[in-house]
């Protein structure tokens, strides 16, 4: 069971741009680390991109709104970070997503952004998109996914991640 809780406008950071892990496992979000959402849709949870599914018409997380999201995750304690590994996919409306990837070192009172991607969807062809990211750092305290989900369009739509898994 994943611990979560609901961010407000309020809590996301104005500014976006013996510890374990030294063995390069995966990481169990469920088990180090309370996860912090913007919003889900009931059927979609938050929990789905941390169950272990992988590939197209796996589980997936959807915003339950529009529009910019963020999904925080808030380590128990410092993590020593080596990858990230992200799944998209969208399989019903053309767009493109933009993903921000950022870490703090001080309990998210800061970040530092590591990494910005777009992805490109264009249904019925191109629909899914896996991404692995080094992302060599020590001592992060918290990891910040923040995702535009149609950039560059007035067409609202849903973000969405299929999964995230850190070494």
């Amino acid at each position: 069971m994943v611990r979560k809780r609901f961010l407000n406008k309020g809590d996301i950071p104005a500014a976006k741009h013996d510890i374990p892990d030294a063995s390069g496992e995966e990481i169990s979000i469920p088990d180090s680390a309370t996860v912090m959402v913007t919003s889900e849709m009931s059927e979609h949870p938050i929990d789905h991109i941390f169950d272990g599914h992988h590939g197209p018409r796996s589980t997936k997380w959807v915003a339950g709104e529009a529009g910019d999201q963020s999904v925080i995750l808030a380590f128990d304690t410092p993590r020593n970070l080596r990858k990230v590994s992200l799944e998209v996919e969208e399989t019903d409306v053309e767009r493109t997503q933009e993903l921000t990837l950022a870490i703090s070192y001080d309990g998210g009172q800061t970040y530092r952004e590591v990494l910005r991607q777009e992805y490109n969807f264009s249904p019925p062809g191109t629909t899914f998109e896996r991404e692995e990211w080094c992302l060599p750092a020590e001592g992060v305290t918290n990891l910040w996914v923040w995702l535009r989900p149609n950039k560059g369009k007035a067409v609202e739509c849903r973000a969405t991640i299929t999964s995230l898994t850190l070494q």
